[in-house]
């Protein structure tokens, strides 16, 4: 038996991410046959909210991320206008989706040929580029590398997009409750109908041809992966002023099934039976439970909360969305999420188009008239990964209690008190390893799922050094 440890190593909210996993020869060939998953930093924003004005939230939160920051500005106007019964003006609802969208997509195009694409793909002799590991490397990919600089630029182009309503990327704070302080005009518009065309181009006829070489050449991680063949969304991008149409509908899947059930929000729970939480936290609700670290503690190895809906394990993100609105519904692998996500990431665009087509310039995105109550919120909303909730509650005019799951969280999550492993756990157990030395299988696993900062994952042994794979050299 020989067991290793792969890790990244750098601050993200949610956790430095370290996962544990156990090799061992099954029938004659040799497979992963225990994983566990663990954030290793201390995510404190609720604790770091409370006592402060309901308005901080938005610019604070969005500091839990770097790459997917807007959808926690979106996650927190909701919370805080569902507390006061608000809906923002149309153009509000718009420019929010337009700028949320531009972030689905530069992360989307980060995610593949930045951060998994060198698990498959021999990159130009040069570091980052260049793959720590030649295991398992086949041929007949250099079209796809060579696309690797032109995704940078598509890449760049989608932050600018993001910019031109949102003002500056990463992080905007145009997200206010009550609306959005940037006003559409002409000019704005055809700049971002400029970006928008180009990178719809480059999805089309480079992304989604990209990931399909890539599938057609490691066609055998269709099946490697699958989890725990449960998929939840919270649904996104608001289609109408009035309704709760949305582009990603919510809704949650059980064993694979075709057809979504509705999702009640109240059923949501996190376990913290192996986090190093207080035991006194276990199985609360978001709406009721508490950040409160404790630490050592004995059996707990992270510190990530155990999120279940219904006391049960979900898979988040891109092929969870597409699965449960019937846009794709072809498996459940690494592979799978792959595809998922490039087609994603053209729905997204070519609904941009109509809501760019909507807007109307110069009127209000603003109501003035909002006014923040006292009282509880919640926020549903997806980032690039998935399902992203941010509750509240608001009394005399200062947030009292706050708590946040994200998507990560959900996917990297550890054992909850029933003992049963998280979905990024469940995927590895039972990937084949060709060389337990050079594990890339693993990474392939974890990537797809495109947990926080995954670009800088590391190999260590027990009682060893760490060793840097990629991106660079400590």
């Amino acid at each position: 038996m020989s067991t290793i440890t792969i890790m990244d190593p750098v601050t993200r909210i949610e956790g430095h991410m370290k996962v544990e996993v156990t090799i061992d020869p099954v029938g004659g060939k040799l497979q992963i046959v225990d994983a566990r998953c663990t954030g290793t930093l201390f995510r404190g924003f609720e604790t770091l909210l409370f006592g402060r004005n309901p308005l901080d939230a938005p610019v604070i939160t969005q500091r839990i991320c770097g790459v997917c920051p807007i959808s926690h500005g979106q996650a927190s106007v909701l919370a805080l206008e569902n507390v006061s019964e608000w809906l923002p003006p149309t153009n509000a609802r718009l420019l929010r989706n337009l700028t949320l969208g531009a972030n689905f997509i530069q992360s989307h195009i980060l995610h593949f040929y930045l951060l998994a694409a060198l698990d498959y793909v021999n990159g130009p002799n040069a570091s980052p580029w260049k793959p720590a590991w030649e295991v398992d490397m086949r041929s007949g990919l250099d079209p796809v590398a060579g696309n690797l600089g032109k995704a940078l630029e598509a890449r760049r182009r989608a932050h600018e997009m993001g910019a031109v309503f949102g003002g500056k990327m990463p992080a905007s704070h145009t997200f206010i409750p009550g609306g959005f302080t940037a006003t559409a005009t002409t000019e704005r518009i055809n700049q971002f109908r400029t970006h928008l065309n180009a990178l719809t181009d480059f999805i089309r006829n480079i992304y989604i041809p990209d990931v399909n070489k890539v599938a057609t050449t490691y066609s055998d991680y269709f099946n490697f992966g699958t989890g725990c063949n449960n998929l939840l969304a919270f649904g996104v991008f608001p289609i109408d002023d009035f309704s709760p149409k949305k582009l990603f509908s919510p809704g949650y899947i059980e064993n694979a099934g075709s057809s979504a059930s509705i999702l009640d929000p109240g059923q949501i729970s996190e376990s913290v039976a192996f986090s190093w939480y207080t035991n006194r936290t276990e199985s609360l609700t978001p709406a009721q439970g508490a950040t409160e670290p404790i630490y050592p503690k004995n059996d707990a190895y992270s510190w990530l909360k155990a999120p279940r809906l219904s006391g049960k394990p979900f898979e988040v993100g891109p092929l969870a969305r597409m699965w449960i609105n019937n846009d794709y519904q072809r498996g459940i692998s690494v592979m799978d999420r792959h595809a998922a996500r490039a087609l994603e990431a053209l729905k997204v665009a070519e609904a941009m188009r109509e809501w760019l087509d909507n807007l109307k310039p110069g009127e209000m995105s603003y109501d003035n008239a909002f006014d923040q109550h006292s009282g509880v919120g919640v926020g549903m909303s997806e980032a690039p990964r998935g399902a992203l909730g941010h509750w509240v509650k608001i009394v005399s005019g200062k947030i009292s209690q706050y708590q946040i799951i994200t998507p990560t969280c959900w996917n990297a999550s550890p054992r909850d008190g029933m003992n049963v492993p998280g979905p990024m756990e469940q995927a590895l157990i039972g990937t084949p390893v060709i060389d337990p030395a050079k594990p890339i299988e693993a990474l392939r696993v974890i990537h797809s799922f495109d947990p926080c900062l995954s670009c800088a994952v590391h190999v260590v042994r027990p009682e060893s050094k760490p060793t840097v794979v990629w991106p660079c050299k400590n």
